[in-house]
């Protein structure tokens, strides 16, 4: 689901991770989160989102972490 509302695309916000039909990039949803946002408060601050976007952003950046490689 989270890779169906998440888009990259070079010729949108630099391609950075956004989510789809918005210029709205996941790094602002969780910078949001990290400091100290709710599910709710991102809503209202980020009105044309529904809670579906805020999830997908979420586990975007699960998946993405989850799939990192540590070098040595």
């Amino acid at each position: 689901m989270a890779e169906e509302k998440i888009i990259v695309d070079p010729k949108i916000c630099h391609g950075k991770p956004i989510i789809k039909g918005t210029r709205i990039m996941v790094v602002n949803i969780l910078s949001l989160i990290a400091g100290g946002y709710n599910i709710e408060q991102v809503l209202n601050y980020y009105n044309e989102l529904k809670k579906e976007d805020v999830l997908a952003a979420i586990k975007y950046a699960i998946n993405t972490v989850q799939e990192e490689i540590i070098l040595e």
